[in-house]
């Protein structure tokens, strides 16, 4: 019997790829693709679901890690895996606390896809020991603590230093010297620059849906 495989993705390349790599194996059956992952309960709710590749940002901004916990919470048995290609820094430890069975960065490559979805099935839960490297200004990513990415994220919203400072219940202080900290080392000039080039290269990304 094959696993019948949802997939929600609202890019045409990576969904023709996963289409295609599903009905080259046996084992795997493509059931649907959906664009907007708000309609992913939907289609678990009328479907036998088994597996579902979810990416996270989907058509009309909607969150797969938001549908992913809305369905782990309806269906526990259906087996999720997140698919992205972005190296969001709070991704991966979200996708865990509500769940998520595996975790997948696009890479093009058919056999690791396809075999992360067998150990999937399998009971096994397969997850990256970290975020991809990603070079900014003088920096890698990996080079920053949690807490300064937590306050680039808040940058990315325009607010001002305290009203960082209180949505994260810390002082004012200690947002401007993350903020020194941040620029010291990537080498950029001015925090616009900080935030567009991490915003572009996706470190940080604030679902606005999600966390106002």
């Amino acid at each position: 019997m094959a696993y019948k495989v949802l997939i929600v993705e609202d890019q045409d390349i990576p969904r023709d790829f996963f289409e295609i790599y599903i009905k080259s194996c046996e084992h795997f059956e493509h059931l649907l693709s959906i664009s907007n992952a708000a309609a992913a309960l939907a289609v678990c709710q009328s479907n036998k679901v088994d597996l579902i590749l979810m990416d996270v940002m989907t058509e009309l901004d909607h969150s797969g890690l938001d549908a992913a916990e809305a369905i782990k919470r309806q269906f526990p048995e259906i087996k999720i895996i997140i698919v992205t290609s972005l190296p969001e820094y709070s991704w991966l430890a979200r996708a865990r606390s509500i769940g998520v069975d595996s975790f997948w960065y696009k890479d093009g490559h058919k056999d690791s896809i396809l075999d992360v979805m067998e150990r999937t099935m399998a009971g096994e839960h397969i997850y990256p020991d970290d975020t991809p490297l990603i070079r900014i200004g003088n920096a890698v990513n990996h080079e920053f603590t949690e807490r300064e990415l937590d306050i680039l994220k808040e940058l990315t919203t325009g607010d001002t230093n305290a009203e960082i400072a209180e949505r994260l219940f810390i002082s004012v202080a200690t947002v401007k010297s993350h903020i020194q900290h941040l620029m010291e080392k990537t080498g950029f000039k001015t925090r616009t620059e900080l935030v567009s080039e991490a915003r572009g290269l996706g470190i940080v990304i604030k679902n606005k849906k999600k966390d106002e």
